[in-house]
């Protein structure tokens, strides 16, 4: 690496750092201040709010804004150096503009790769301790259960049928299993009223009926008034979920539990989809946002750094806008999630691209 490479790429990566140790410092404050009322309601003293919320706020804060962190710390320092005629320097000296951009997309690289690794891996155990706290202390509604009509698989022969679900004493009404041969019914099991037991996954079934079919032939068995004890391969967290569950989940996690969901009959919608396509998608916007951000500060210009910051501004609000509209379709329409998510990129190296090729060479 060349005296320009090491100069830019520090640049970079000390503005950067600073960028997000400011914002971070303000999203903190403002924070704080939303959620001050319920931390005394809930007498917390400062440790316990210092270490077990804002610790694991500033990961989570820090994976949502990394992107525009890179853009406006490369349009802050590039502006500063197209000021003072540095970059008109630069390509006088028979440096590329290719070349020029190399220490940018290295410093980009290196930050896309610790986003990446963070959202795949670091900030989803994060995000599991900080929704707790939030769920105990700041907004109970964020762990919630599944409590009415559930159907559900717990293998690809067995179907269970719960009509309503209390997470407060783990007590399920009107319940029934049923089991399949070769997709034909065999067995079915009713009970009025099935409670949990304990590990492992045991349940009491109180007031059943047993009925197995083979062909034609059938046999009933009527308990009303007995209990039965038995297992079945569900539990009582299988019926809570927290709002935020797809991001407390590393990648590897989520991967299993969409698998698991989807045998059972439960698809949770596409939000978890999403969220596994994001975990990808942002370190990229690193690297599109930061070819966007030198083609547009590296050009001199009267207005200057403001001028430059103003521009990085609009592009910002703008990735963000077409992000939220290109996430909502693939919710809540017939979008497919993985081009939901890429869209903003797609847009945005277009983009980049035009701006590449019209900078200042």
């Amino acid at each position: 690496m060349k005296i320009l490479d090491i100069y830019i790429i520090k640049k970079y990566l000390s503005t950067f750092f600073f960028t997000m140790l400011l914002i971070t410092m303000i999203a903190i404050t403002i924070n704080y201040f939303e959620q001050v009322d319920k931390f005394i309601d809930s007498n917390l003293s400062l440790k316990q709010i210092a270490v077990g919320y804002y610790l694991h706020f500033i990961p989570w804060i820090n994976g949502l804004l990394w992107p525009l962190f890179a853009l406006l710390a490369v349009i802050f320092f590039t502006s500063r150096m197209a000021k003072n005629s540095e970059i008109i320097s630069i390509l006088s000296s028979r440096v590329s503009y290719v070349r020029f951009l190399a220490p940018y997309m290295i410093s980009a690289t290196i930050l896309a790769v610790l986003l990446w690794i963070g959202n795949n891996y670091i900030i989803p155990k994060s995000n599991k301790i900080k929704n707790e706290f939030e769920s105990e202390y700041i907004k109970k509604s964020f762990k919630q259960a599944r409590n009415y009509n559930l159907h559900f698989w717990t293998s690809p022969t067995e179907k269970v049928y719960i009509r309503n679900y209390s997470i407060a004493d783990s007590t399920g009404r009107t319940f029934r299993f049923e089991k399949f041969l070769n997709n034909e019914l065999v067995y079915t099991l009713k009970a009025n009223r099935i409670i949990y037991s304990g590990i492992p996954n045991q349940w009491k079934l109180e007031g059943y009926e047993v009925r197995t079919f083979d062909g034609l032939k059938e046999s009933l068995i009527q308990k009303p008034a007995a209990t039965l004890d038995t297992t079945f391969n569900f539990n009582p967290k299988d019926f809570t979920y927290y709002t935020k569950q797809m991001e407390m989940m590393n990648t590897s996690d989520l991967r299993d539990y969409l698998k698991n969901e989807q045998n059972k009959g439960l698809d949770s919608g596409k939000k978890y989809k999403i969220e596994l396509y994001r975990r990808t998608a942002d370190p990229f916007t690193i690297l599109i946002l930061t070819l966007i951000g030198v083609s547009v500060a590296s050009r001199k210009v009267r207005g200057g750094m403001g001028f430059h910051l103003a521009i990085g501004v609009i592009i910002g609000s703008v990735f963000v806008i077409i992000s939220k509209f290109s996430t909502t379709f693939s919710s809540n329409l017939s979008l497919p999630p993985l081009i939901g998510v890429w869209i903003p990129n797609i847009f945005f190296s277009i983009v980049a691209y035009i701006l590449y090729k019209t900078a200042q060479k």
